[in-house]
């Protein structure tokens, strides 16, 4: 199983996810299911919870999209960024005069994360199975790892499956172990598991900084 993993794997360099989400937003498409109805809601109420009992003053989300599960979680401080142009235009426009939010274009090639960037908590919320790119994967959690000053939060699945062109599902806890100073502390599974509509085969996981 992984072997043939693997070798779908190598095909994968052929597609461009930059490209797609750009193109998807430019055209109109909107962030998927799972930014929507109770999905959305659910994700939402954990993460406000979160915030509450860590006492989190600042975020930084990585593969922010269209902004409308954002608008339901309750930031003191908020970064947004994604690789799309087109959509940190429209989260600008939409968010315009809240100074509690900004939002940044994520350029994998040249990304560096600085002092200023980094927040209590970086989130990753349905971001990772969409990076088909080994490469751009790997340097997406490189670079999520480095932001969060505290804590790191991610909703994905963890497991194996070539699902679609643009939908690569990996076991990426097994990655996270690159980063020895993070650790896993809970795993919250979903409500509504399964892979229909309003339904997803994802789950929270929080790692937290060591020492």
């Amino acid at each position: 199983m992984i072997k043939q993993f693997i070798k779908k794997l190598l095909g994968r360099d052929q597609f461009n996810s930059l490209n797609y989400w750009e193109n998807r937003y430019a055209g109109g498409g909107n962030s998927g299911d799972g930014s929507y109805g109770r999905l959305s809601v659910f994700k939402a109420d954990f993460i406000n919870k979160f915030i509450e009992e860590k006492k989190i003053h600042s975020a930084v989300e990585m593969g922010c999209g269209d902004g409308h599960q954002l608008s339901i979680i309750h930031y003191p401080a908020y970064t947004g960024m994604d690789v799309s142009s087109t959509i940190i235009d429209l989260c600008r426009k939409k968010f315009e005069g809240d100074d509690t939010k900004k939002f940044v274009v994520y350029k994998p090639d040249s990304f560096v994360a600085d002092a200023a960037q980094k927040a209590d908590v970086a989130l990753s919320l349905d971001v990772l199975y969409h990076i088909v790119e080994e490469k751009n994967y790997l340097k997406y959690l490189q670079d999520l790892f480095s932001l969060g000053k505290k804590y790191v939060v991610v909703y994905s699945t963890n497991f194996y499956l070539n699902e679609t062109q643009h939908v690569l599902h990996r076991k990426f806890t097994d990655d996270v172990k690159r980063f020895p100073e993070w650790a896993l502390i809970a795993e919250i599974k979903n409500p509504f598991p399964g892979n229909g509509e309003q339904e997803s085969m994802a789950d929270f996981f929080v790692f937290e900084k060591q020492g």
